[in-house]
């Protein structure tokens, strides 16, 4: 089966070329660091120690990040490469790494493409986060002798299916991995059956992601042009949802005729389209990227700018997590969580779905089945600040509980740090 995909990566070399040049012609890939993608690095590699991370996209890569912190602090001669795949993960990246930690793209899973890379990099340890397997890469890793550990790693029911059907291909991907840690009990269950070893739960490192950082002149900026306006966040949205939110937005309107929707895209490149797409008599939306400000009479204002959800969650006690009223699987509840945000979801969160029941059990969010359910509830808390606050309180506090994951983990890695 490996044989049969590494031919058909080969053989499909002038798909694959066609497929990233249109993603780059979108703006879904890095025109100035494009031959990343094809395993050329951008950077020198650094004298020492390298430890390298991969994760699919930000919210994988921001889960890792105290742990990252432990391990330079505690090896003052590590480096730590973190590859992911996507523009707005880099972005966020630059600013977020701390000093001896650095980003690349990740290679296509072309063979000659990893190769070039870790002949390149040559890490001396390899984390992989959640599910991001890639079995090129993944095969030229062990070739190099890189021991490889699997990080809060998550197996998704589709996913889980899906690999049913493949188990022995399951097995060689997941045998080179000297430890799995799951990010669930159920994750590590499914982990065992597809062949993994040395399989533990310690928790899930998405407990212990730090606050979204926030720019305090534009947070105070935003603030005064808000003023006391009734208002509320739809965050992380996906195609399909935002039309659903303009509706939801009509009907709180006729309660809250000064009210203010904002919504952030989970890809901030749909900005203008989804401006395009809301547009009607009576709605007057602003768009952030053309620098459009929010008045008075500005009904739907559309961040559509990378790295400034810190700012959005603080500028309201209400926030809905998108992803979720269309069958995407649902968003991170905990970072507005950690901002005393009183959070909502839809019903179709299944990539968070321990999260998420979790939350419930604790009353930490609201969950809700379409756009009518969605407005009834935002109309009670528009209209009640004391039941948003206690909703925010308990949000917070089921993040707070359930911190201390990053230290369990980096006590459990030591013992393969220490030997390289």
């Amino acid at each position: 089966m490996f044989s049969l995909y590494r031919f058909i990566t080969k053989a499909a070399s002038p798909l694959i070329d066609f497929y990233l040049k249109r993603r780059k012609k979108k703006g879904r890939e890095d025109s100035e660091r494009f031959r990343e993608r094809y395993g050329f690095a951008g950077l020198p590699r650094p004298q020492g120690k390298l430890a390298w991370f991969h994760a699919a996209s930000i919210g994988e890569a921001t889960s890792v990040l105290p742990l990252i912190v432990m391990i330079l602090r505690n090896y003052p001669q590590m480096h730590i490469l973190v590859t992911t795949g996507t523009v707005t993960s880099a972005r966020l990246l630059a600013s977020l790494l701390p000093e001896r930690a650095f980003h690349q793209y990740v290679p296509i899973d072309r063979p000659d493409a990893v190769r070039r890379f870790v002949q390149h990099w040559q890490p001396e340890i390899a984390f992989w986060v959640e599910s991001e397997l890639w079995p090129n890469l993944i095969h030229e890793s062990s070739r190099h002798g890189c021991p490889m550990i699997l990080l809060n790693a998550r197996i998704s029911d589709n996913s889980f299916r899906m690999w049913k059907y493949f188990r022995p291909f399951a097995g060689k991907l997941l045998r080179p991995f000297s430890l799995c840690l799951a990010q669930s009990l159920r994750d590590a269950e499914r982990l065992e059956k597809l062949g993994s070893k040395n399989v533990k739960f310690l928790g899930n490192l998405k407990y212990d992601s730090a606050e979204l950082a926030a720019d305090p002149k534009e947070y105070a900026r935003l603030t005064s042009a808000i003023g006391s306006r009734d208002r509320w966040i739809a965050a992380s949205t996906h195609p399909g949802e935002e039309e659903i939110i303009k509706d939801v937005h009509m009907r709180l309107k006729r309660q809250y005729p000064g009210l203010l929707t904002i919504i952030v895209p989970r890809h901030p490149v749909r900005g203008p389209e989804i401006a395009e797409q809301l547009k009607s008599p009576g709605i007057v939306i602003a768009l952030r990227s053309r620098g459009e400000p929010i008045t008075m009479e500005t009904s739907i204002y559309i961040a559509d700018t990378i790295g400034e959800l810190g700012i959005f969650y603080r500028l309201s006690s209400i926030v809905f997590m998108g992803g979720s009223l269309v069958r995407h699987g649902g968003q991170n509840p905990l970072e507005p969580a950690r901002l005393d945000a009183a959070v909502i979801t839809g019903m179709y969160h299944r990539n968070f779905a321990d999260i998420y029941q979790q939350m419930a059990a604790d009353g930490a969010v609201t969950v809700v089945d379409n756009a009518k359910e969605l407005a009834v509830v935002l109309a009670r808390l528009l209209g009640h600040y004391d039941i948003c606050e206690e909703l925010a309180h308990k949000a917070r506090e089921f993040t707070e509980e359930r911190s201390g994951v990053a230290e369990t983990y980096l006590q459990e890695i030591k013992q393969y740090l220490d030997k390289i």
